[in-house]
């Protein structure tokens, strides 16, 4: 890879981070229609209790956040020995066809197991095609090439899911996902035709892959990814009745939102891979803090349009900020199963998504209102910032054996006894 030109990877870069996009589309847009999917597929129940019903529909966005669990390391390790590109070319071919099956299921719950199958190939494409990217840039610039894959899922919140939510609401909800399913064969077309062939491990297994849950920090650094995202999505989950019922809003203003929200995800995104490549460390530490301040900020004053707006655009760039430096972390801590760690990063935050939705669904299904999902967030989020901390603590006192192990005299260098006279 390292004789590719410029221009050609640039363009392999693009084609990889369009599959961020279509990603970042098929995963969202459901949030910005949960009333209307709630409408249409539970009709009985949105009509006795539209708040139940609208917590009933966030099943969906569980579903495929569950799917992107279970089939992130599954994936992964069974596939570690596939040449990259040919196996992402095969996972764009599954989304393809699981998003048209979300568009044409008559039903909520085939709906429910098609948005579960759509999200399997979800963590073993970006992990897969972050390792690419990193490669492709070279060394030093690995968290930029991570970056540059999950760009494309930010600026998916910026153009993709605004307006495939506004398709939605004008033309159904199943038109949305036929346009996601769009997107997802426009970039088998773009990854086919610029993205290089590269050589396959021959050296990995999927018992090599598996090591990688032996270790300690690995489970560690995803109880960070799972519990401290699960305090953004608790409340990005349920932006639309947010903005609707407590901003008083209507509807045509969620996708406005939604841009604000995609714009802050791209600044984020940006400066968080430049950060990473720094400061691994102090880029997950500063971002869950700043994290923790604009869910704050969106409890107190989403009442007030720029409250809202503000709110947003903190919480999509303090978002995205923090999953490049998280990524690089898991790769370092895993070891040589860098393919299953590169995906389970995306695992993590789709069980912090999982867990995101259903548990602010659960307090707005309680009575407790549409501001509650934050500060379900904000202890989240807290709880995010612990874990980080146990993370580096475990490696310090690690270090400190080490270093003790390697000063013991039995291990240190062997003295030849002084003659005695």
């Amino acid at each position: 890879m390292s004789q590719l030109t410029p221009a050609r990877r640039t363009l392999a870069l693009i084609s990889l981070a369009l599959g961020g996009f279509a990603i970042g589309s098929t995963e969202f847009v459901a949030m910005g229609l949960l009333p209307n999917i709630a409408e249409a597929l539970l009709p009985q129940q949105y009509g006795i209790d539209p708040d139940a019903g609208i917590a009933h529909a966030g099943w969906l966005v569980s579903a495929y956040a569950l799917g992107v669990v279970v089939g992130a390391p599954t994936i992964a390790a069974m596939s570690a020995r596939f040449p990259r590109k040919g196996l992402i070319l095969v996972l764009l071919v599954g989304f393809v066809l699981a998003t048209v099956a979300s568009a044409l299921l008559p039903s909520f719950g085939l709906v429910l197991v098609a948005r579960f199958v759509a999200g399997l190939p979800h963590g073993a494409y970006f992990g897969i095609a972050s390792i690419v990217a990193g490669d492709m840039m070279g060394p030093g610039k690995r968290g930029k090439g991570i970056a540059m894959v999950l760009l494309g899922l930010s600026v998916a919140n910026v153009v993709g899911v605004p307006a495939i939510t506004w398709v939605g609401q004008l033309a159904g909800w199943r038109v949305a996902y036929a346009v996601v399913a769009a997107l997802f064969a426009l970039t088998f077309l773009a990854v086919a035709a610029f993205v290089p062939k590269s050589a396959r491990d021959e050296h990995a297994t999927i018992g090599r892959e598996l090591r990688a849950f032996r270790v300690p920090q690995v489970w560690i650094v995803m109880g960070l990814g799972a519990v401290g995202f699960g305090g953004f999505f608790a409340v990005y989950s349920y932006i639309s009745p947010l903005v609707q019922h407590v901003t008083g809003m209507p509807e045509s203003f969620v996708p406005i939102v939604l841009v604000v929200v995609g714009i802050g995800m791209v600044v984020g995104g940006v400066l968080g891979g430049h950060l990473a490549d720094h400061s691994v460390k102090g880029t997950i530490y500063v971002g869950m803090f700043s994290l923790i301040g604009a869910l704050l900020l969106t409890v107190l004053t989403a009442q007030w349009l720029w409250g809202m707006l503000l709110g947003a655009f903190l919480l999509g760039a303090t978002s995205s900020a923090i999953p490049p430096a998280v990524q690089s972390r898991l790769m370092d801590v895993a070891g040589d199963a860098r393919t299953i760690a590169a995906a389970l990063n995306h695992s993590a935050f789709n069980i912090g998504n999982s867990i995101g939705a259903a548990l602010g669904g659960a307090v707005i299904a309680a009575g407790f209102g549409f501001v509650a999902p934050g500060w379900l967030g904000i202890v989240l989020a807290l709880l995010g910032v612990l874990v980080t901390m146990v993370s580096y603590s475990v490696e310090r006192r690690s270090t400190r054996r080490e270093k003790a192990r390697s000063k013991s005299p039995t291990t240190g260098p062997i003295t030849a006894p002084i003659p005695i006279a």
